[in-house]
């Protein structure tokens, strides 16, 4: 397994992580049996990066990973873990809390469920509007001083956000969504990253499913699958969005290579200061992502690739609205 650090002061982990958010919420109903063997088989693998949020099932996730990694050397993984996240009964969204007192006890339940002592990665997994990014950084570098937590994140915070962040603790790396239809992240953010030594765990690099190479126009969804309500997936965006997967996938077969393998190999390509994580359920899946790390991209290839999907091509946003409003990452100054 190819290694990367996460940042100038983070610690080294696998060049491709593992998110395990849709083992547990999200995209319907998962087979939790699959679920663990996805895990295993990632950790086998070499992958040390795992990602989740106690938000993801109302803490499932958490003792899904619990689950997982009986048996599992504790210091081979690293958990990164989002948080303050506010949920209703029926799985809406209620906005995020980064109140000190509330970092400390989303951490105590993480703990628990986790079955751990020390979380390695620990994130607000929006920023609240309401507190101060320098009050909720400064309860979790108490965390860190007391040896619960091993570093800082941030998740989907813009350029200004970040620099108060890092002054008052250093952070070790920024969760953006990063794929080849949502490139944001090169407007302002990756500069700041780069000249502070903060690095890119990259969510979303197959843009849950788009760039997977295995969507259709007619595919149904499933009871409870949040693509029903994001624009890239509406009828009046998906077929624009299809057509960019084809160029995509012609390429792919000339390399005698996957949809998906091809985008994790684009992502990977942004620098060795980002670390895509694929969201995989089933071991088939990861094993399509995994396969990018083998793929060297050549300036051609490369080219090729941006030209079939050219930044800002995608049809639609990456969340409705009202969500969008919620992304520190994507308000514009002025």
């Amino acid at each position: 397994m190819q290694m990367r650090t996460l940042g100038s002061t983070g610690p080294a982990v696998s060049a491709v992580g593992l998110g395990c958010m849709g083992m547990s919420d999200f995209y319907g109903p998962a087979d939790r049996t699959e679920s663990v063997a996805t895990i295993h088989a990632a950790l086998d693998a070499g992958v040390t990066l795992l990602d989740t949020g106690d938000f993801y099932g109302m803490g499932h996730n958490e003792l899904l990973l619990r689950e997982a990694l009986q048996g599992r050397a504790r210091e081979r993984v690293v958990l990164s873990v989002k948080f303050g996240a506010l949920r209703d009964a029926d799985g809406g969204w209620l906005g995020a809390d980064g109140r000190p007192a509330a970092v400390k006890n989303f951490l105590a339940y993480s703990l628990r469920r986790l079955g751990t002592d020390y979380i390695d990665v620990y994130r607000l997994a929006r920023v609240d509007p309401a507190v101060p990014i320098e009050d909720t950084v400064g309860a979790i570098a108490e965390m860190v001083k007391a040896g619960h937590v091993r570093h800082v994140g941030l998740s989907e915070a813009g350029a200004a956000t970040i620099r108060r962040a890092h002054a008052v603790h250093p952070v070790c790396d920024l969760q953006i969504e990063y794929s080849l239809v949502s490139r944001g992240v090169e407007d302002e953010i990756l500069a700041t990253t780069r000249e502070l030594g903060i690095g890119i765990t990259a969510y979303g690099i197959l843009s849950r499913g788009l760039l997977s190479g295995h969507w259709s126009a007619d595919r149904a969804l499933a009871p409870g699958d949040f693509r029903a309500f994001l624009p890239r997936f509406g009828s009046a965006n998906l077929a624009a969005n299809l057509a960019l997967v084809e160029g995509l996938r012609t390429l792919a077969r000339e390399r005698g290579t996957t949809v998906a393998a091809l985008a994790t190999a684009w992502v990977l390509s942004r620098g060795e200061d980002v670390v895509p994580l694929v969201g995989a359920r089933q071991r088939e899946r990861l094993a399509e992502s995994l396969a990018g790390l083998e793929l060297r991209l050549a300036a051609e290839d490369l080219a090729r690739v941006e030209a079939s999907v050219a930044k800002g091509a995608a049809a639609g946003d990456r969340y409705p609205t009202p969500l969008m409003a919620h992304l520190d990452s994507e308000q514009r100054e002025g």
